[in-house]
């Protein structure tokens, strides 16, 4: 018997739920430093640095969802 398709999702819910956390965590910790830095007037060095790490944020999470995406398709393959 070929396994529900509720069954699937529960498979890959964590790592989807991580992965929408690190997207909306990385932009609204973006959003709050870069007005933060405008607001005192931080040099343009430590904005450059915000947005490094938040490069960072959405690449990690671009694996994330690389990762699930290739779960998924072995899941398809195996049935």
């Amino acid at each position: 018997m070929a396994p529900k398709a509720s069954d699937r999702l529960t498979d890959t819910g964590k790592p989807s739920r991580r992965a929408a956390m690190a997207i909306a965590g990385t932009m609204l910790g973006w959003m709050l430093l870069q007005q933060i830095g405008y607001q005192y007037n931080w040099p343009l060095k430590y904005t450059l640095l915000v947005d490094l790490f938040a490069l960072a944020g959405f690449i990690w999470a671009l694996i994330l969802v690389f990762q699930i995406w290739r779960a998924r398709r072995a899941e398809d393959r195996t049935r």
